[in-house]
């Protein structure tokens, strides 16, 4: 076969490791190929928005735009992250061979916390958090995200008493560890352990290829439970586990919906004849919704929805109501500013050439002087509404940049003299002193102001965090993990940003209501 069939893939390890089995397949039956790792939809330009093709998988979303550009010829994903409902134009060409279907507990010391009352598991999984609260209704679940081996670090160095993962993740990647089992009690996401692969509907040649290692049961199994998702979902996620398997010429069915808290459960399990099972997904779905499906399901769309951008900086009422409705946000202060107390001796003589990079700095020095006393000859400022308060509460400002690496840059060319007093932060960034003193220009820093984190543990439903310095980025991975878009106020803030995330956006303005624009232009 002469044709070169260009996979799409995420760049996880997981996800290669994927794309790699369906290009075994194919080579094996003479088919030529080549991986093209997709990394994020920021690195794809399209010419329709994304809302009108029906992208709505937030694991697919990338592959899905860079097959509908002609940028590869097949997608393969992890079955469960799949949509139920497809973008137009492409569709589900092949399902290969299932792994294993269950859900894996990952546990620290060992496995006596089960008889407990009191023990803390990681997942965040809506599914598996339900149903383990179920379960052990005394026990606490906390959110875990990123990667297999990142979570698995994460639950290593935690004192939780376990994690929940995918069996076949961790299969596949060949690091299941010791100290696990299998649930074989939970009932797994709709599709898990399941490999598929889309293609262009109107590539009929490709699609014809992949029939090829199309496995049937798979495909038969998977169907059932994906429209038995699809008729309870409505749009909405909610706790709901599906298994079908076929064994001895019949289908059996397992499905489950709970509330979020787990403390209510519907159950349905039904075996019919191969053949008459066309209809099985919407009897069953149909049980769990007359005895009280509907009900359950209303409470789950009713219940507040979680943040999916969040925000390292307290916002004010204004600032959040510009959010578009796709966006849910919440925020905390990221990091604590405490004024320093200046004496007299700062002024002494009086600094001919000042640099302030924040209104912290300008804070600091009208709580400690007067503007009377603040006689400085020449200001320089970073940032529009730096220069605007300075102006307010201090005195004319000369020059101002975007960043402090452009105003040293310009400061090397046009400083008045060889001297720069510089009001900064204990946490300020080397740019401005080292380009500075660079080129022979004496910089006497002042400590205006002592910047502390304040970080913590943000939901696991957050998709994206809004950053307005490079101390917020520092403060943020503390206590998080790195499986986020980065939306950042400037060059300098993205810059840090870059040594910890691969999906990094700068807005067009350093200010808070241009870093919600790019957040909306995102979602939209």
């Amino acid at each position: 076969m002469s044709k070169l069939i260009r996979i799409g893939t995420r760049d996880s390890k997981l996800a290669l490791w994927q794309a790699k089995i369906v290009q075994s397949q194919l080579e094996h039956l003479g088919h030529k190929t080549v991986l093209v790792p997709v990394k994020s939809t920021g690195d794809i330009v399209l010419d329709k928005p994304i809302y009108e093709l029906g992208i709505t998988g937030v694991f697919t979303k990338t592959l899905d735009v860079a097959m509908l550009n002609g940028h590869i010829d097949i997608a393969v994903h992890s079955f469960k992250d799949v949509p139920t409902v497809l973008p137009k134009g492409i569709v589900q060409a092949a399902v290969i061979k299932r792994g294993n279907v269950r859900d894996c507990l990952v546990f620290n010391d060992n496995e006596e916390f089960l008889s407990q009352r009191e023990a803390i598991i990681a997942t965040g999984s809506l599914r598996r958090r339900a149903q383990w609260l179920n379960r052990y209704p005394t026990h606490t679940t906390v959110g875990l995200r990123g990667n297999v081996n990142s979570r698995l670090e994460k639950l290593e160095n935690s004192d939780w008493n376990g994690a929940i993962f995918a069996a076949a993740g961790l299969g596949r990647l060949d690091i299941k560890p010791e100290e696990s089992f299998n649930l074989e009690w939970m009932v797994p996401a709709p599709a898990q352990g399941a490999i598929m692969i889309t293609a262009l509907e109107e590539d009929e040649e490709t699609r014809t290829i992949l029939t090829e290692i199309n496995h049937k049961e798979t495909e038969i199994a998977t169907a059932i439970e994906r429209k038995f998702l699809n008729l309870l979902e409505g749009g909405c996620s909610a706790p709901i586990g599906a298994l079908a398997f076929i064994k001895e010429e019949e289908v059996h069915f397992q499905g489950v919906l709970l509330s979020l808290d787990g403390t209510k459960k519907i159950e349905v399990q039904r075996t019919v004849a191969l053949g008459a099972h066309h209809d099985l997904a919407q009897f069953c779905a149909d049980y769990i919704i007359e005895r009280g499906g509907t009900r359950l399901m209303d409470t789950i769309k009713k219940a507040p929805k979680k943040a999916n951008i969040f925000s390292t900086k307290t916002l004010t009422d204004d600032q959040r109501y510009q959010f578009c409705e796709a966006v849910v946000s919440d925020h905390s202060d990221f990091i604590k500013i405490s004024l320093n107390r200046m004496t007299a001796t700062v002024l002494r003589p009086m600094p001919k050439n000042v640099v302030i990079t924040s209104k912290n700095a300008v804070e600091a020095l009208i709580t400690n002087f007067s503007s009377e006393e603040l006689k400085f000859e020449n200001i320089y400022c970073v940032g529009r509404k730096t220069k605007r308060f300075v102006e307010r509460k201090i005195g004319k400002v000369k020059h101002t940049e975007n960043s402090a690496k452009a105003l040293a840059e310009y400061l090397v060319d046009y400083i008045d003299g060889t001297h720069v007093t510089y009001f900064c932060s204990n946490l300020r960034l080397d740019d401005l002193p080292t380009i500075l003193a660079d080129n022979q220009i004496e910089v006497n820093e002042v400590i205006a102001y002592e910047t502390k984190h304040e970080s913590h543990q943000i939901d696991d439903s957050v998709e994206g965090v809004m950053f307005y310095s490079p101390s917020t980025v520092q403060s943020y991975k503390q206590e998080n993990d790195d499986d986020i878009i980065a939306f950042c106020i400037g060059d300098t803030t993205a810059t840090e940003a870059k040594k910890h995330f691969k999906d990094v956006r700068v807005a067009k303005m350093p200010t808070v209501e241009s870093v919600v624009k790019l957040v909306n232009e995102y979602y939209k």
